[in-house]
């Protein structure tokens, strides 16, 4: 069960919206039985954020979930995404109406675009702005948006992102583009915070871990927490959801954290958005 105190739980986005700092990813959660078992699982262990998108095709069974999970929609915190080929203004529109519908709620915590489309980017955050005036989502802002995404919509945002999702990990730490969100007061949200594994295996890692009695993924899931990021982990697995969920009682040095952070090789287990094309 997780247990903390506030200031770790939650990290206050510059709207004043309080987003939990820990949640569940279900990116590849195809499977429709065993990807509710694992939301409603991760709830009953006192997660209060899921991370779905439309392309995860499993919207659906985060509403399904929701609601049988014994817990108030309002005292969960729910962000999905507009795919690639939905984006645009109009388009924007109607994917986020569509999503909700899926869904089955009133409202979204956060809405995000999902990948910097050229062309198309900059009127789907506009969209997503009107939605968030409408009072339709909580907060909003973008996902895989490099500096020089986030600085054309800046130019003319009447409202500015609350959170830029991205790739980061121990081996992709972005600090330039943390310290541009942090500067502009963007939250930063971790995907593939434990590199798909990648990691699972390494001494420095398993050093650490062994010096706390926690596991590697432990570990690096409480680096992203103490580097001041929101942390999406994803599993099924029942035994991995609860283990993840255990690391609000410990505390990595100022020594550990840095070993981390050199880990750094700019290495990416995903698409770099610059490269993205649909």
């Amino acid at each position: 069960m997780i247990d903390g105190l506030n200031d770790q739980l939650n990290k206050k986005l510059h709207n004043g919206v309080e987003m939990p700092r820990f949640g569940l990813g279900v990116y590849k959660m195809t499977d429709k039985e065993a990807a509710v078992e694992a939301m409603i699982t991760a709830i009953g262990e006192g997660y209060k954020a899921i991370d779905t998108a439309t392309i995860y095709d499993n919207e659906a069974e985060v509403g399904e979930a929701v609601r049988n999970s014994g817990v108030k929609r309002e005292d969960l915190f729910i962000t999905s995404k507009v795919w690639n080929t939905d984006q645009g203004y109009d388009e924007t529109l109607r994917a986020f109406e569509a999503s909700l519908k899926r869904l089955d709620f009133d409202y979204l915590d956060l809405y995000l675009t999902h990948w910097a489309i050229e062309g198309k980017y900059v009127d789907t955050y506009r969209a997503i702005q009107r939605l968030y005036d409408e009072k339709l989502v909580r907060s909003i802002g973008v996902s895989n948006h490099h500096e020089h995404h986030l600085e054309k919509i800046l130019a003319t945002a009447n409202t500015k992102p609350m959170v830029n999702q991205i790739e980061l990990h121990p081996q992709l730490t972005q600090v330039p583009l943390r310290n541009y969100c942090e500067e502009n007061d963007i939250a930063v949200t971790s995907w593939s915070p434990l590199a798909r594994g990648r990691l699972l295996e390494d001494p420095v890692l398993s050093k650490i871990a062994k010096q706390h009695n926690k596991s590697i993924a432990q570990v690096i899931i409480r680096w992203h927490l103490q580097s001041d990021l929101i942390v999406i982990p994803k599993s099924v697995k029942p035994s991995r959801i609860q283990e993840n969920a255990h690391v609000f009682d410990f505390s990595l040095t100022q020594e550990e954290m840095k070993m981390i952070d050199e880990l750094n090789q700019d290495w990416r287990s995903g698409t770099n958005p610059d490269d993205i094309t649909v």
